[in-house]
C-alpha cells in the first residue's frame, strides 16, 4: 500500500468523524477532558509512542538490514523487488526488529500468520529461528511492494506500536481496578468465567475467586465515546441477565470508565435494570479508582474494617 493511499484514507476517516461528532447534543470525542482524571486521545498517544531508543535502533537497523538493495533518492528506499525470499529471511534473522514494520506494509499481523501458516510467532520478538524466517519470508515476499521508503516503514511501525501500547494501557486499567478492589475487600476477586444456556461469559473481577458460586461479579467496562453508550450498555445488561440466571442470589456490578463526567447520568439511566445491582464510575488516576472501589465494596459489605 502506498503512503499516498494511507494518507488519503486517514484524511477521509478523520473528516467523517468530525462531521458525525458535530451532530446532536452529545460531546465530541475531540473535546478536552472535563476532569483531569481522564486523559484525552492526544495524552494517550504521547504516553504510548515508541521510545527514542527504539526509533533510533529501527532507523539504523532498516538501513543495515536492506543495505544491499537500498536506493537513495531524497530518502532511502528499500527495493524489495530485488530481494528473493532467502535474502529476506537472512535480513529477518540478522535484524529481527525490521520484521514488524515489513509485515505492516502488507497488512500482515500475528493472527494472519497463525491462521495462514499455522505458526505462532510474536511479531515484536527479537528472536526468530531459521525455519520461521524462511516460512515468513516466503509467505510475504509476493505481497511486498517493489520499493518503499525507510521513513514510510518507520511511520507504519510507529502507528502499530502506538496502537499496541494503547490497547495494553486499557488492559492495565482493568488490572488496576482489580488490584484496588483486593486492597480494601475482605475477600479475593479474580477473573472468572461462567456459562449460561451453553454460552460462555467472562467476569473481570469475581468473588469468590473459585468454587461453584459467584457471589459478586464486577464487569469492568471502558466506554470511550458517546456513540458507544448504547452498544456497551446492551453488552453489560446482557451479561448481567445471564449472570442472574446462572446465580440468582449473586450481585452484579458495573464499574465504568467514561471520560465525560457530566454525562454519567445518561449512562446510569441506560444501565437501569433489575439485573444490575450497582453502577460506579472511575477515571484513570489511582485516587479515582480507589474512591469508586471503596464505594462499591462498602455497598456490598465486603470492605475491610
Amino acid at each position: 500500500m502506498s503512503s499516498e493511499r494511507i494518507e488519503s484514507e486517514t484524511v477521509m476517516t478523520s473528516s467523517g468523524e468530525k462531521d458525525e461528532s458535530a451532530k446532536g447534543d452529545q460531546p465530541s470525542e475531540s473535546e478536552p477532558p472535563e476532569d483531569m482524571e481522564y486523559s484525552g486521545h492526544r495524552d494517550q498517544l504521547l504516553g504510548c509512542s515508541p521510545t527514542p531508543e527504539r526509533v533510533e535502533k529501527l532507523a539504523k537497523a532498516l538501513i543495515e538490514a536492506y543495505k544491499a538493495v537500498i536506493e537513495y533518492r531524497e530518502v532511502p528506499f528499500i527495493r524489495f523487488g530485488d530481494l528473493d525470499a532467502q535474502e529476506l529471511a537472512t535480513a529477518f534473522i540478522a535484524y529481527p526488529v525490521v520484521i514488524k514494520p515489513t509485515l505492516c506494509c502488507v497488512n500482515v499481523a500475528q493472527r494472519a500468520i497463525e491462521r495462514d501458516l499455522g505458526v505462532s510467532f510474536d511479531t515484536y520478538s527479537f528472536k526468530i529461528t531459521d525455519e520461521q524466517a524462511r516460512i515468513l519470508a516466503g509467505y510475504i515476499k509476493p505481497m511486498l511492494p517493489p520499493t518503499i521508503a525507510v521513513p514510510a516503514l518507520m511511520e507504519l511501525d510507529r502507528y502499530f506500536w502506538t496502537d499496541k501500547e494503547m490497547r495494553a494501557r486499557k488492559g492495565n486499567w482493568e488490572r488496576t481496578v482489580t488490584e484496588a478492589i483486593n486492597k480494601v475487600s475482605t475477600g479475593v476477586f479474580r477473573k472468572r468465567k461462567f456459562t449460561c444456556e451453553g454460552e460462555g461469559f467472562e467476569i473481570d473481577a469475581a468473588y469468590p475467586p473459585k468454587g461453584d458460586k459467584i457471589e459478586i461479579a464486577v464487569d469492568v467496562k471502558r466506554i470511550e465515546s458517546p456513540r458507544d453508550i448504547h452498544k456497551r450498555a446492551d453488552e453489560i445488561i446482557n451479561k448481567a441477565s445471564k449472570f442472574k440466571r446462572a446465580y440468582p442470589n449473586g450481585k452484579f456490578v458495573a464499574l465504568v470508565y467514561y471520560p465525560f463526567p457530566t454525562q454519567h447520568i445518561n449512562v446510569q439511566s441506560r444501565l437501569q435494570s433489575a439485573f444490575i445491582d450497582g453502577v460506579f464510575f472511575a477515571g484513570e488516576t489511582p485516587s479515582s479508582v480507589a474512591t469508586a472501589v471503596d464505594l462499591m465494596v462498602g455497598k456490598f459489605g465486603v470492605k475491610k474494617q
